[in-house]
């Protein structure tokens, strides 16, 4: 099976990079989370929960980028979007790894602020008595509940004993 021939009026495809990047797209006034699956200079693969048709234009905003494109086609969830202007890729690709943007403070150290490392067995005893504990506390509540329940219903046949009883 050899390799697909090109004429030589068509040119080839452009290399598109897989990729899974969240985004915003605004189409009209309404705007709807997208997710980028590939990307190559000249336009992108979308997946959003909002189909947008084509013909229309969109606009796409991944962190300070702002990207004008026209929907070339949908299908289903998906859509391909075609700019005019040549996308800066690598940019757009590291705005992620950006350092102001990243979830960590600080370098890759992280710091134990406990007085000592966490123990399996210790976590395991300390979460089993705070079970012991709650389960304690719903029998002591349950129990105080049946308690009061009981003498409300065994106080107006005592009162008619004492009244029975009584000397007249």
């Amino acid at each position: 099976m050899g390799l697909p021939r090109f004429d030589s009026s068509q040119r080839p495809r452009e290399l598109r990079r897989r990729v899974v990047l969240p985004a915003r797209l605004r189409n009209g006034a309404a705007w709807s989370d997208v997710c980028i699956l590939n990307i190559s200079s000249r336009g992108l693969m979308v997946q959003a929960s909002r189909a947008s048709r084509p013909g229309s234009v969109v606009e796409l905003h991944r962190g300070a980028y702002v990207i004008h494109a026209r929907v070339v086609w949908q299908e289903g969830a998906r859509a391909g979007l075609r700019v005019e202007n040549a996308l800066p890729v690598d940019e757009i690709l590291t705005l992620s790894q950006a350092p102001d943007l990243r979830l960590t403070a600080g370098g890759s150290q992280v710091l134990e602020r406990r007085k000592a490392p966490r123990d399996h067995e210790s976590s395991r005893i300390q979460s089993r008595a705070v079970e012991f504990a709650a389960v304690a506390f719903i029998a002591g509540a349950l129990s105080m509940a049946a308690l009061s329940m009981l003498e409300e219903a065994f106080a107006k046949p005592m009162r008619a004993v004492e009244t029975a009883l009584a000397p007249s």
